[in-house]
């Protein structure tokens, strides 16, 4: 296989970091327009609700949305705050605790998905056909699988 230029690379990677940057930046304008939670948030109440019971130990969660510990555990403080998560000890380890999210939590999600949606079909469904969002999702799971 041909040696690819320097060139493509670092193109082909400020291509990949900048359309990330505006879609994420656009979902939290839209989000914050309509007086909604971050997208941190809405992306851990997600993975708590595709759990069963609905509960993951901070450590589980940390690695599915790979956010260092002590982001994590201030972003954990402001939803239990406001009441979208609750901590409980872990009923098989006393030194560890499960996160579990609440109706409230899943009311919260259920305000943001239309407005994330949205946002990434305009970004996305708007400019890409059926085949270039498969080639872009199976190029990306390339890009991905380390």
């Amino acid at each position: 296989m041909a040696e690819i230029a320097d060139e493509f690379i670092v193109n082909a990677w400020v291509s990949v970091a900048r359309a990330y940057t505006h879609l994420l930046d656009q979902v939290e304008k839209d989000l914050a327009a309509r007086k909604l939670p971050e997208l941190s948030w809405y992306d851990v109440l997600l993975e708590l609700r595709r759990e069963s019971p609905r509960q993951l130990r901070p450590m589980d969660l940390q690695g599915r949305l790979l956010l260092a510990q002590h982001n994590l555990s201030r972003l954990l403080d402001r939803m239990e705050k406001v009441k979208l998560v609750k901590r409980m000890p872990h009923p098989d380890d006393g030194r560890s605790q499960l996160v579990g999210i609440t109706a409230e939590g899943i009311e919260v999600m259920r305000r943001m998905w239309p407005v994330y949606r949205n946002t990434l079909r305009r970004a996305l469904g708007e400019k890409l056909s059926a085949r270039e969002l498969e080639l872009l999702t199976s190029t990306l799971h390339k890009i991905g699988r380390v």
